[in-house]
């Protein structure tokens, strides 16, 4: 019968330096990768909620394309299958981490942001047009003030779920922590250590953007009787 190996605290500690780079690698893909979908789902989902002619629907072709295909295949294709098709189109690891990120992340939120934006009552548009203000200045001022805060809730869920996408760059060998832990754990086989140490960061990570997310949602967030 074979024993179990005990917890080894120092292979963790021995690879400290290794672990926080991959650590803060993960942060700056998050980093970008949430701001990157917000940016797409800010402007996507006005689109789509304006019914703006041609942008509107090749957003929603985007937002099909991307939601019904596995983040896999996106990510192979950013990294694997664009280089093939021309020189030019080869991205770095970092770049193609975070640009998969966004991009995923965008199409969920363009249809949070489209939903939160169809949310904001039409007497609020009436009202802005009657004082004056044209499409852009209706949007600027009313449509996206509100509307964000609706669709805050739900674009929550989706930051959260462009972080924890991170961890599949290990696809692609991006020096992540997920990929820097499994390379330690294939020279010195301490898998426990190692994985115990990737999901313990990563439920850390979480909590710590949900928790600030929840707050920030707590601070503009409109009140349910208000809505």
């Amino acid at each position: 019968m074979r024993l179990p190996l005990a917890f080894d605290w120092a292979t963790i500690w021995d690879n400290r330096s290794v672990l926080l780079h991959g650590l803060w690698l993960t942060v700056e893909v998050s980093f970008f990768g949430i701001v990157g979908a917000l940016v797409i789902g800010v402007v996507l989902g006005a689109a789509r909620a304006a019914w703006l002619p041609v942008v509107s629907q090749v957003a929603a072709v985007y937002v099909d394309v991307i939601r019904n295909t596995p983040f896999l295949a996106q990510l192979f294709m950013l990294y694997c299958a664009l280089p093939a098709i021309s020189a030019h189109l080869q991205l770095s690891g970092f770049r193609t981490a975070w640009i998969s990120v966004a991009i995923w992340g965008g199409a969920f939120n363009t249809e949070n942001f489209r939903a939160g934006f169809e949310a904001v009552p039409k007497r609020f548009h009436e009202a802005a047009l009657a004082l004056g203000f044209g499409r852009l200045a209706t949007f600027v001022h009313v449509t996206l003030p509100i509307g964000g805060r609706i669709a805050l809730p739900s674009s929550i869920n989706t930051f959260v779920s462009v972080t924890k996408n991170t961890s599949l760059m290990t696809a692609i060998a991006f020096a992540e922590l997920t990929s820097v832990a499994r390379s330690i754990s294939a020279s010195n086989f301490r898998d426990v250590e190692m994985l115990t140490t990737v999901g313990v960061t990563y439920l850390l990570l979480v909590w710590g953007l949900s928790a600030g997310l929840r707050f920030l949602e707590g601070q503009i967030g409109i009140p349910e009787n208000a809505r």
